[in-house]
């Protein structure tokens, strides 16, 4: 991941130095605090950095709010507003960073800042994914903003970080439904199982989960006395992981019900998923 300075750094950019220098200025003119309403706008933008310096988000995004309500049209209040969202977001404050995030997209579409607030939009849902037992909606919205960062800026440092979160997330998806699919077997809902299996099998097809959604195929399958079904998994689980504790297990299930894996035949799902691409 791209870290806070690296981001801070990319930006906050050449006007943190001026800030920095009108500040001192500043500073060595008088030694009384200047009003709060109606700061030059170089003070403010040093007090938000200062602010960051500290890890004080909450106020840096105060700071970095007050920038653009003082001085909305000023060369400042464009990075100001991401500066904004950025500490919303090293804060803890997904939604509200979220939200800054939005409208900045909205009004600067063309902004060379615009690829960062689609990333740190990201990045404020993938932040915020739980584990799999819970609902999974925000994962979701996770994998559709990191996807978006992919597709708008695929030849951007972001893009190569979503790819890996975007992998990250899958897993994490293939997981909820792996939980689901076994306590449907655990009960004995062996169709519903086996729908929650093969969308792992389907759709999750580079993540970890794979192994063991074939296993538990061949699994619920037999419980059913679908043979044909469960061999065929069974195949495709030793032609992938033919070293696999999965596999050994599938196997050694099937040598119980007296019948040996075989390839699946053309007209069987499970043809499609005889060679994964890892």
């Amino acid at each position: 991941m791209i870290n806070s300075r690296a981001a801070l750094r990319l930006v906050a950019g050449p006007w943190l130095a001026v800030a920095l220098t009108a500040g001192l200025a500043a500073c060595s003119s008088t030694d009384e605090e200047e009003p709060y309403v109606e700061r030059p706008v170089e003070r403010i933008y040093e007090d938000a950095t200062t602010a960051i310096d500290q890890e004080d988000f909450g106020d840096a995004a105060r700071l970095f709010d007050e920038v653009e309500r003082q001085h909305p049209y000023s060369q400042w209040a464009t990075r100001a507003q991401v500066m904004a969202a950025f500490s919303h977001y090293q804060a803890l404050e997904y939604d509200d960073a979220i939200i800054a995030l939005d409208r900045f997209i909205q009004l600067h579409p063309g902004s060379e800042l615009t690829p960062y607030a689609y990333y740190l939009k990201a990045l404020s849902y993938y932040e915020q994914i739980t584990d799999v037992r819970r609902d999974q909606r925000i994962t979701e919205l996770a994998l559709s903003a990191l996807g978006e960062v992919v597709r708008r800026f695929p030849d951007t440092p972001y893009a190569r970080d979503a790819s890996l979160k975007i992998d990250l997330t899958n897993d994490h998806l293939a997981g909820k439904e792996m939980e689901i699919g076994r306590y449907y077997l655990g009960q004995g809902h062996y169709n519903a199982a086996i729908g929650r299996f093969r969308t792992v099998v389907e759709r999750y097809q580079t993540t970890s989960h794979v192994p063991e959604a074939l296993h538990r195929l061949t699994e619920a399958y037999l419980a059913l006395g679908i043979v044909d079904e469960a061999k065929a998994a069974a195949a495709v689980l030793g032609h992938n992981f033919p070293g696999s504790e999965w596999y050994i297990d599938s196997y050694a299930l099937l040598v119980d019900a007296n019948v040996r894996p075989e390839r699946p035949g053309s007209g069987s799902w499970l043809s499609r998923a005889w060679n994964f691409v890892f």
